[in-house]
């Protein structure tokens, strides 16, 4: 953790809610102007696309079936978690770029699935805000958690999440639901043990769970709305929030626990807006001033 140079990283799986979120934080810093280094997580994906389906093939063979990008063996852990070292002590540190299709390839004169060329960040900016997988990420020696100011979880409800990851990876991807559904599967295991425990690591958790029946996520032709939904927002250290304000705020909001409130989805965003503004604001106030 650092004064100087903060680190803010929103974890979440595939499907789960995550790129809204930075979209909050990204309107959060431009109102407060905030310069943010911007770090997405496929960044550090070991493999690119066609890497990365050899080594699924390659496991398959040696009989492992749940080879995926949910795992530390597909991931780069050691060097997300030099990052945010690296940034906390000095403001920068190595990041690339993970060209996710032909508009974000093109003018690096790449194929799409491909990654960039590791570069240092550009020196000056107020903290660094990573969006990916593993945030929170603890394995064997490496703990990027450790490393972070502000931790937060996006975990919708299982079915819900696979109901976004299923019509996102249809419509925008192309994928069959077969295969789909195979991604699921496979990547189930390492959810359990590298996923689901970071969400005991955050400072908050957003989990948005629908009030319209989600029995079989597979056949769901719509992702439910905000308005069709509740959001559960849980916080480690509820002493330092102040409950009555935001009860005031976000009405038909209540608490369901000593660390928990529910407002409605369609207030998710006012939520975000009302909880991290003074959280990001208490980091930059916290900053050690510099000398001329």
């Amino acid at each position: 953790m650092s004064l100087r140079h903060p680190v803010v990283a929103i974890t979440g799986s595939s499907g789960a809610g995550t790129t809204s979120v930075t979209k909050t934080f990204q309107e959060i810093f431009r109102r407060e102007g905030i310069t943010a280094a911007i770090v997405e997580g496929d960044s550090f994906h070991r493999f690119d696309r066609n890497e990365m389906k050899l080594a699924m093939a390659a496991a398959e063979q040696n009989s492992d079936r749940h080879f995926s990008h949910f795992g530390p063996e597909a991931n780069l852990l050691e060097e997300l978690e030099t990052l945010f070292r690296d940034y906390g002590e000095t403001g920068v540190g190595l990041v690339r770029r993970y060209l996710h299709d032909a508009a974000e390839a093109k003018p690096f004169g790449q194929d799409p699935g491909t990654f960039t060329p590791w570069e240092e960040l550009t020196p000056g900016s107020d903290l660094l805000f990573y969006e990916g997988l593993h945030g929170a990420a603890v394995h064997e020696a490496v703990d990027v958690a450790r490393y972070t100011d502000l931790l937060v979880g996006v975990v919708p409800i299982i079915n819900l999440e696979w109901i976004q990851k299923v019509i996102r990876d249809k419509t925008e991807r192309g994928y069959s639901s077969e295969a789909v559904i195979d991604t699921i599967l496979r990547r189930m295991p390492d959810y359990v043990k590298f996923i689901c425990p970071q969400f005991s690591r955050t400072y908050v958790n957003f989990q948005r769970v629908p009030t319209v029946d989600t029995s079989n996520p597979f056949i769901a032709r719509s992702i439910p709305t905000a308005d069709e939904s509740f959001v559960v927002i849980r916080f480690a250290d509820p002493k330092v929030i102040d409950f009555p304000y935001l009860l005031s705020m976000l009405h038909d909001s209540f608490m369901s626990r000593p660390n928990c409130i529910v407002v409605p989805g369609g207030k998710m965003d006012l939520a975000m807006q009302l909880i991290f503004t003074p959280l990001i604001l208490r980091l930059m106030d916290k900053r050690p001033t510099r000398r001329p």
